[in-house]
């Protein structure tokens, strides 16, 4: 891997974060899959989505902000989004039991999507992403950092759309541990902090 930093999203600029989003299913998801309360595809128009993204990453603000930007050789390359768990509805409201586990546990942060620019894939920029997680965690003062990913069986591959939320693989060499496996593939995976 060539010189990777990160910087909280709301320390980048508005260009590096349309940069990462500029392709594939990034452009229009724009990281508000578990985001907005209801179905994203039919509840809210590309635009709102659009809107809802910089709002959300406060770029140039003092924060609070949603996720991490990743760079390599100081070029935008990478997000990994980060934030309170509370701040995705959809993780409450949805019916997989994956998504209610320990409601009382209190400082959870959510690691629910990483996207890698193209021209990036496939050179281990997720590994860099997830261990950034835990350098913000512990910046931010959470207490536990949880993720999501797939975990497909031996030889199958996933979708874009399944592995934006990670492999377990990433997240194990950043030090998470798995929590829980309440279906075949998906796994809850969490990183104690200090």
């Amino acid at each position: 891997m060539p010189d990777f930093t990160w910087l909280p999203a709301n320390q980048a600029s508005v260009e590096g974060v349309e940069a990462v989003f500029a392709t594939g299913g990034a452009r229009k998801c724009r990281c508000q899959g578990l985001k907005v309360p209801g179905w994203i595809w039919r509840d809210t128009t590309q635009e709102q989505r659009d809107v809802a993204l910089l709002e959300q990453t406060a770029c140039g603000t003092d924060g609070p902000t949603s996720g991490l930007i990743g760079y390599v050789d100081g070029e935008a390359a990478g997000w990994v989004a980060v934030e309170p768990r509370e701040n995705y509805p959809r993780i409450w409201s949805r019916k997989q039991p994956w998504m209610r586990m320990d409601p009382e546990l209190e400082g959870v942060w959510s690691v629910t999507c990483f996207v890698v620019r193209p021209g990036w894939r496939k050179a281990g920029l997720t590994y860099e992403l997830a261990h950034a997680t835990v350098a913000y965690g512990e910046q931010v003062g959470a207490r536990v950092l949880e993720g999501y990913p797939i975990e497909p069986p031996p030889g199958k591959t996933v979708i874009w759309d399944e592995a934006s939320v990670g492999l377990v693989q990433v997240f194990l060499e950043a030090g998470y541990e798995v929590a829980a496996s309440p279906t075949l593939r998906r796994r809850v995976v969490r990183r104690r902090l200090a």
